[in-house]
């Protein structure tokens, strides 16, 4: 009677079929085809499905990272093709955990910021679901069996037949048999890539590697993995090449742009210089939303301090976010500096060194304090370099306040507003203060003894814990008001508040609910991309809505403006918002927005390949409608790019192209 075979029998069995049939590497490209594949459907991109093309540049992608196992010997093959799949499965989870907080992928700029990983905690944990696990089942078998391989005691190698010839001659072919099928998975790998991708490119994705798409839309044509290693291939260019330089002739081209824009007269309204003195503290406020103001649930605002304060403020309703990667960082970049933000990573880790004309250093050239005020770590987002470099006097970071009342990720927003504002009585005033709140961080925690709010059938879902965590800040806003009227602030500051970016929480279903009606896309659009944008004047002037486009780029050129700063010797993207002429307001997914239409890009590259709408409808109207904003919006975003990647503010100001301006 035969006895079943062993383990050890089993095993040697398998890995034969491993070794010398090479089903080792089918089995790799099998497992991650399916692993990019169910990070597609994970991915949920609207309007973007799979097809053949897909799939072909998918396997060629995976051809070019793996062909060189194929050149290897049976053992070093298998553990190879082992390290492969730990290392992509690694890079596939995090690009999935990456996209459900920012809506879009890790690129090299965001590595380098990898050291803010270790505080985003709870968030993290928060975006990792059930359904994960099954990007890692296989590692279950293949990592043991491979271990098992790797430290199976080698048997000593017989020569065949006992002629050390022939094993010789058996053992040249085998070399030759691997070189050879490496080599045609290499050149079969970069057909399945190239080809498809170049065909793409002529035609439906005209000019998205020249041009300022979002990765989405490059991630669409090229796959993840050629996503990634265009990423690599654009960075290495950019900046481990020493310097770059823009051609002479392309920055004559931005240079009269910003020259043609600086030709217009910005104005001298009634506005202009009416608040010149005035204090300037500006709050920018954590994942705050323009959804929600105004709004009540069971019977109870939401924000009703804030709500209050817009009767004697200017409230702009229509004001959009034009954050990118950088999320907080890019609100406060944008704001500060009336240019876009980068097409990947942040302006605040890439390229801190750069000449841009910022708010508080043109104030402290008019004779302000400036100050910036966050209570958490001063690395985080690069500040401390980025701050120094705006001429900030002090960035009064975490060490600076006292941990009285931790609430998620550092001190409440109540504690800090209120310490914030007793570091300002020993400042000298006219001074300006910038404040970034943290309490309605992701994913938006309230202790028991903080929730105020009824948030109903909203209860204990994230949804509701947001509305929960915004109460809870606007709580704060009436508070700080009330400690800004005790040190008598109130009469000659201009206080603005403005949210920084979305709350990341994306299900159409509970943005119904909680509104009461059903969203088109453009509702869905709109509501991810406005925050709101306050501005409160020391007298109360000019109080009511402004329903007018308007976007971050247009902060600092408005401030200056009441504060009768000229506009004229600087270089920014946005205008001021206190004149009647019309505003285009581009968003970095090269979405914009103007008084009559809202244009919505899709992942297919150029002008018709996204919807442009009637905001009078509502409902979408002739593509043609959106072609002159679409335009100038590419310019805009290419232009913004330009000035950041080759630092061109300081080339035009060396050549005397823009001194600072005095107040008139």
């Amino acid at each position: 009677m035969r006895s079943s075979p062993s383990w050890t029998d089993i095993q040697s069995r398998v890995s034969k079929g491993l070794h010398y049939r090479y089903t080792a590497y089918p089995l790799f490209l099998i497992l991650m085809m399916y692993k990019l594949i169910m990070l597609d459907h994970q991915l949920h991109i609207a309007n973007m499905k799979l097809d053949q093309a897909d799939y072909v540049i998918a396997v060629g992608s995976l051809l070019l990272i793996s062909f060189w196992t194929l050149w290897l010997p049976a053992r070093g093959r298998l553990v190879s093709l082992t390290l492969l799949n730990l290392v992509w499965t690694g890079i596939v989870y995090a690009d999935l955990i990456y996209y459900r907080y920012f809506d879009d992928f890790i690129t090299v700029p965001v590595l380098m910021q990898a050291g803010q990983v270790g505080s985003l905690g709870d968030s993290i944990r928060s975006l990792v679901h059930g359904v994960d696990l099954l990007f890692f089942i296989d590692w279950l078998l293949i990592v043991p069996f491979t271990a098992a391989i790797v430290f199976r005691k080698r048997k000593r190698a017989f020569i065949a037949n006992g002629f050390p010839g022939e094993y010789r001659q058996q053992r040249r072919a085998r070399v030759l048999r691997r070189l050879v099928t490496g080599t045609l998975a290499l050149i079969l790998g970069i057909a399945m890539t190239f080809v498809p991708i170049k065909r793409a490119s002529d035609t439906w994705a005209v000019g998205l590697f020249e041009g300022n798409w979002w990765n989405i839309t490059l991630y669409n044509v090229t796959g993840l993995i050629g996503f990634h290693g265009y990423d690599m291939y654009r960075y290495g260019r950019d900046h481990l090449l020493g310097q770059p330089k823009l051609a002479e002739e392309e920055t004559e081209q931005v240079k009269a742009w910003f020259d043609a824009k600086r030709a217009v007269p910005a104005g001298t309204d009634a506005m202009f210089g009416k608040y010149k003195g005035s204090n300037v503290i500006m709050i920018q406020t954590e994942a705050f939303m323009n959804f929600v103001i105004g709004q009540s649930i069971e019977g109870q605002e939401i924000t009703p301090n804030f709500n209050q304060l817009m009767k004697d403020s200017m409230y702009f309703s229509n004001f959009y976010h034009q954050t990118g990667q950088g999320r907080t960082s890019d609100a406060d970049f944008v704001t500060h500096s009336s240019l876009l933000p980068l097409p990947t990573g942040s302006v605040f880790t890439r390229y801190a060194d750069r000449k841009y004309d910022t708010l508080p250093e043109i104030l402290k050239e008019q004779g302000y304090a400036a100050n910036a005020f966050h209570a958490y770590d001063s690395s985080f987002w690069n500040r401390t370099t980025m701050y120094r470099e705006m001429k900030y006097d002090r960035f009064f970071s975490k060490k600076d306040f006292e941990m009285t009342d931790v609430q998620g990720w550092s001190l409440s927003d109540k504690a800090f507003f209120a310490q914030s504002l007793s570091y300002m009585k020993d400042i000298q005033q006219p001074f300006y203060s910038f404040l970034i709140t943290l309490t309605s961080h992701h994913p938006y925690y309230v202790p028991k003894d903080g929730r105020k709010l009824d948030t109903g059938e909203f209860e204990g879902t994230i949804f509701g814990n947001y509305l929960q965590s915004i109460h809870y800040v606007d709580e704060a806003f009436g508070q700080f008001v009330d400690q800004m009227k005790q040190q008598g602030l109130w009469d000659n500051t201009i206080l603005i508040i403005y949210g920084d970016h979305d709350n990341s929480i994306k299900d159409q279903p509970d943005y119904e609910k909680f509104l009461g009606r059903k969203l088109n896309a453009l509702d869905m659009e709109q509501i991810m991309n406005q925050v709101p944008l306050l501005i409160r004047l020391p007298d109360g002037g000019n109080a009511g809505v402004y329903p007018e486009a308007a976007g971050m780029m247009n902060v600092t050129p408005s401030i200056l403006h009441l504060l009768g700063v000229s506009s004229e010797p600087y270089y920014w993207i946005g205008s001021q918002l206190f004149d009647e002429r019309p505003r285009l307001i581009p968003l970095r997914s090269g979405a914009f927005s103007d008084e009559n239409v809202f244009y919505l890009p899709s992942e297919t590259a150029g002008l018709e390949g996204g919807t442009c709408y009637d905001l009078a409808t509502r409902q979408p109207t002739d593509i043609q409608a959106c072609r002159e904003g679409y335009d100038e919006t590419q310019k805009e975003l290419k232009i913004s790019d330009q000035v950041i990647t080759y630092d061109l503010l300081k080339q035009f100001k060396a050549s005397g192209g823009g001194e600072r301006g005095e107040t008139k």
